[in-house]
């Protein structure tokens, strides 16, 4: 199973501060036992809402609003996406993790399996080939 785990954004991410070497030896160190472990797949910080955007979709209209967004705590201020066995063992792994404030969400991934009937044979195929080429781009890098 995979889980993505969603860091929830603060003032002080919102305002582009970054997090102090302390902070940043002791995030290393625990993304390093997620790596040994093999349960790792991706981990990155998002910077600050001011330098992004988001688009709403309206029918065939859509519209572009600039950051920064109003409300912080709706905001993700960085992710990992892990493989594990279990949400729980998701939720054991965070208990881990150096944080001392703040709140963190962890979300199951869909797999092509759990879209059954409803997916098409050739669907899934392409979902298929997209998995492996992008594998495939990422050991190439």
């Amino acid at each position: 199973m995979r889980f993505m785990v969603l860091v929830k954004a603060n003032q002080d991410s919102e305002a582009g501060v970054l997090p102090d070497e302390k902070i940043l030896t002791e995030m290393g160190k625990f993304n390093m036992e997620l790596e040994k472990a093999g349960v790792l797949l991706a981990a990155e910080g998002l910077k600050q809402s001011s330098k992004g955007a988001r688009v709403r979709f309206s029918g065939t209209k859509r519209t572009v609003i600039d950051g920064p967004f109003a409300e912080t705590k709706e905001l993700i201020a960085g992710f990992w996406l892990w493989q594990v066995k279990s949400l729980n063992e998701a939720i054991e792994w965070l208990k881990r993790a150096p944080f001392q404030e703040g709140e963190v969400e962890i979300r199951q991934v869909f797999e092509v399996d759990d879209f059954a009937a409803a997916l098409k044979p050739e669907f899934r195929e392409q979902e298929e080939r997209l998995r492996a080429a992008a594998a495939k781009a990422k050991k190439g890098r």
